[in-house]
């Protein structure tokens, strides 16, 4: 659809008089609401008060939901189901905090910093705080992370090994004995 050009210089003076960013925001919120709203009734079978046949299950409301776009932020309803549960899939599950402020969650926990002084910390870096339970999520997941490394199989990588300008390989196989073989031949035990 092209704009007329009358349009269109409406349009530019909006954006020179700094109201574009606004209505920019604006556009944006409702084509992402209308998008939430179109997914919710492809997943219940039935649009917003529309009786059918096909209707697995119910609205219950909505909760809100925050998106930072470059425009600033959004507000927007994610509709709850009476059973099951819908959480759009344009929206991204982590958006809730910046993945960098889920860094730094992460490197506080790493070195023993409490969460009330974590949401502190959110606090001063321009955040708007984060609950003790939301810190103990995260630090639950990197838990899990660092476990999973910590026990991870090793026998199926070979690691060299450098000694005095030497390069070893620490592989039991080659050695013949459980030997220690070198680059330029086996060592000499003594």
């Amino acid at each position: 659809m092209a704009l007329s050009d009358s349009a269109l210089s409406e349009l530019m003076e909006v954006f020179r008089s700094g109201e574009g960013t606004d209505f920019i925001r604006e556009c944006v919120r409702v084509a992402m609401q209308d998008l939430i709203d179109t997914e919710a009734s492809s997943v219940i079978g039935a649009g917003r008060y529309e009786r059918t046949e096909t209707r697995t299950t119910e609205r219950n409301g909505s909760r809100p939901r925050l998106l930072t776009t470059h425009a600033g932020d959004i507000q927007l309803a994610v509709p709850k189901l009476r059973s099951g549960s819908f959480f759009p899939s344009i929206l991204s599950p982590r958006r809730r905090i910046d993945q960098a402020l889920y860094a730094v969650v992460m490197e506080a926990y790493v070195h023993g910093v409490s969460t009330r002084s974590v949401d502190d910390l959110v606090v001063a870096l321009g955040g708007t705080g984060i609950s003790k339970s939301e810190v103990s999520r995260i630090c639950a997941g990197l838990d899990e992370t660092v476990g999973a490394f910590r026990t991870r199989r090793l026998d199926h990588v070979r690691f060299p090994l450098r000694l005095s300008g030497r390069h070893l390989s620490a592989c039991a196989d080659r050695a013949g004995d459980g030997g220690v073989q070198s680059g330029r031949g086996r060592h000499r035990r003594h």
